[in-house]
């Protein structure tokens, strides 16, 4: 049995802040696929749904509620909640699904109406809860950490303001050409470097913002696509969910502070740099074989740390792959060409989703068209240790 699904749709609710349910934003999302995939909603045999903790009751159902917004059917029903990871998660659900012959054709959907500001934990005291704890007893919002992580490289590897204030450059340059980008504006290096300074060293356009938006794939069994007429589909190779191993000698969040290697050596690879060999692993390639990459850059500095945990690049030559123009759209392995999570924003159940629409495998990206795309990674993680990374393939 081949481990490949086919991705017969993808479709998305373009991303901003519409001030409307989640819900409408995934049916939206849902309903483009369909369209896309060339299948009526009753096609359907699964449904998923990646689980947002802001939209009451119905978020915390999402597989249930969203099937109901498109017409009860008596398709199975699934929900997944892994905070950013949310959406890779449930496609490895549906993935697995349709490996197990439980169906042949599964919807995956995912959409949020985030606050304003910053994202933070639900309501109520929860001293046990590493998430509450770092708002309520360390004030540490998402940005802090961010900013901690940009004073990481700069004192590690040496990487300046400037090279922060490039990636956004690159990355903008791309997202000004994607209609479901919430921004669509070119900017410069002097714009980066007069936003104002949210959490040092990151200024407001190193960072990305909360997100209302939605996200939606159509997968389905090869033996599918071929008789629905696909032979040659874009096709989901690996999904990659690891943990982090102890000692975890770099913080992640919502934990701020690191094991203890005192007792034990830490492990060769970081969190990050294992949920990307686990998906290679599965895979059967390496970052040599890539076309592109999708990251999770909550700010320009996590961008270049993704470079070298993917293995694009050595430990510490994050900045000098950007400057040679590697990463942008013409390069050799451009990341970001849908302009990455800052001209997005955080619409976190989507955002895994969105990042695995295959548009770029189909050769349908328009001008942000990555030329001879075949092979892409999508990589993110969530809170408690969600690691998450898709390999697509054409």
């Amino acid at each position: 049995m081949t481990a490949d699904v086919a991705v017969l749709g993808a479709g998305m609710h373009p991303w901003g802040k519409w001030g409307r349910n989640f819900v409408e934003y995934g049916t939206a999302a849902a309903r483009a696929a369909l369209v896309d995939a060339g299948l009526d909603w009753r096609d359907i045999g699964s449904i998923v749904g990646a689980d947002t903790v802001r939209g009451g009751y119905p978020g915390y159902v999402a597989g249930a509620t969203f099937a109901k917004a498109l017409g009860w059917q008596g398709a199975r029903v699934a929900s997944v909640y892994a905070a950013c990871a949310s959406g890779a998660q449930a496609v490895a659900t549906a993935r697995a699904q349709i490996l197990a012959g439980l169906a042949d054709v599964v919807l995956v959907v995912g959409a949020d109406a985030a606050p304003k500001g910053f994202l933070r934990p639900a309501g109520g005291d929860r001293p046990d809860d590493p998430d509450w704890l770092r708002f309520r007893v360390l004030g540490a919002t998402n940005p802090t950490y961010f900013g901690l992580y940009a004073r990481r490289r700069m004192a590690v590897h040496g990487d300046t303001l400037d090279d922060f204030a490039q990636v956004k450059v690159k990355n903008a340059a791309m997202g000004a050409l994607n209609p479901n980008a919430r921004y669509r504006k070119r900017v410069t290096a002097e714009e980066v470097a007069a936003s104002a300074v949210v959490a040092d060293p990151l200024r407001l356009l190193d960072i990305c913002a909360t997100s209302d938006g939605g996200a939606a794939l159509v997968l389905s069994s090869m033996e599918f696509a071929r008789r629905h007429g696909a032979p040659a589909p874009a096709r989901i190779r690996a999904v990659s969910t690891v943990s982090p191993r102890f000692p975890n000698t770099v913080l992640d969040l919502p934990d701020i502070a690191t094991d203890s290697a005192v007792a034990m050596e830490p492990a060769e690879e970081t969190f990050r740099a294992a949920i990307a060999r686990a998906a290679y692993e599965e895979a059967g390639i390496g970052p040599e074989d890539l076309s592109l990459a999708e990251v999770y850059d909550l700010s320009t500095a996590l961008e270049l740390q993704w470079y070298e945990d993917l293995g694009l690049c050595c430990e510490g030559e994050g900045t000098k792959l950007l400057h040679e123009g590697a990463t942008a759209l013409g390069g050799r392995i451009p990341v970001n060409a849908s302009g990455g999570l800052p001209y997005f924003g955080e619409a976190v159940p989507a955002q895994a989703i969105a990042q695995v629409c295959t548009w770029q495998l189909w050769g349908d990206a328009g001008d942000r068209q990555v030329e001879g795309a075949s092979v892409g990674i999508t990589v993110n993680q969530g809170l408690f240790g969600h690691g998450s990374a898709v390999v697509a393939v054409r």
